[in-house]
């Protein structure tokens, strides 16, 4: 029992977020078309949205529900419903179950896992912002303590507390689109390890190539199929 432990705590740990509308176990399937030996190196968790679907699922009748979102949006994308709850209720989820080494998302999964990256990085640049700045008393530590904290609650807290976070692995995942979270989470370039799986034929492909600039020296990597999760021993392009 005991070697069972210390093997799994050498493990690296990844959350793995699902998609709009499927879930948790859908997920874990999706990926299971990969060789086994690639999750004996992880410890991955897969947990399901906050919110239950609220309208048809894509893969009614192809696995079972229930499903779940992580929040809505309108059409364009520029409009977000519960995307603050989804954040902090992650951001608490990551604390409590964590440390993660990395995160797992496809589509809406992925789009939110580079988001918590991005407000991670920030975090930490306002940190150390905050430390310079009190170190040559500028400002009062009250005054900056207060800054720190309205910054910190309106990302969700951001993981400030969290190991930095090593690795990404992207699947048809896209940006945030408004402008007060692009100029925060997207500011200057992840520096986390990532991986972008991009679908020649997915109606996110372009979407899925932005992402990817996000991302300092990105890995990304082709495949001739649409808004899926890829065989890796299909056709992929490096």
């Amino acid at each position: 029992m005991e070697v069972a432990q210390e093997e799994k705590k050498k493990k690296m740990k990844i959350l793995c977020l699902h998609g709009f509308r499927t879930s948790g176990s859908f997920l874990k399937k999706q990926i299971s078309k990969w060789d086994p030996s690639i999750f004996a190196h992880f410890d991955m968790d897969f947990p399901d949205g906050l919110f239950p679907a609220g309208g048809k699922s894509d893969i009614e009748g192809i696995f079972p529900p229930p499903y779940f979102e992580w929040f809505q949006f309108e059409k364009d994308f520029t409009e977000y419903t519960n995307l603050e709850e989804c954040v902090k209720y992650l951001c608490e989820y990551i604390m409590s179950k964590g440390p993660f080494d990395g995160l797992l998302g496809f589509s809406q999964g992925a789009t939110l896992s580079a988001l918590l990256l991005g407000y991670q990085a920030q975090a930490s640049r306002i940190a150390s912002f905050i430390f310079i700045v009190l170190l040559c008393n500028i400002f009062s530590r009250e005054v900056m303590v207060d800054m720190a904290d309205i910054y910190f609650w309106k990302q969700g807290k951001v993981l400030k507390d969290h190991p930095p976070l090593k690795f990404f692995i992207s699947i048809s995942g896209s940006k945030f689109r408004t402008p007060d979270i692009c100029d925060v989470a997207y500011k200057d370039p992840i520096k986390a390890k990532s991986v972008h799986f991009i679908g020649d034929k997915d109606w996110l492909k372009l979407p899925s190539q932005d992402l990817a600039t996000a991302f300092d020296n990105p890995l990304i990597i082709r495949h001739p199929q649409g808004h899926t999760v890829p065989r890796l021993d299909a056709r992929l392009d490096c």
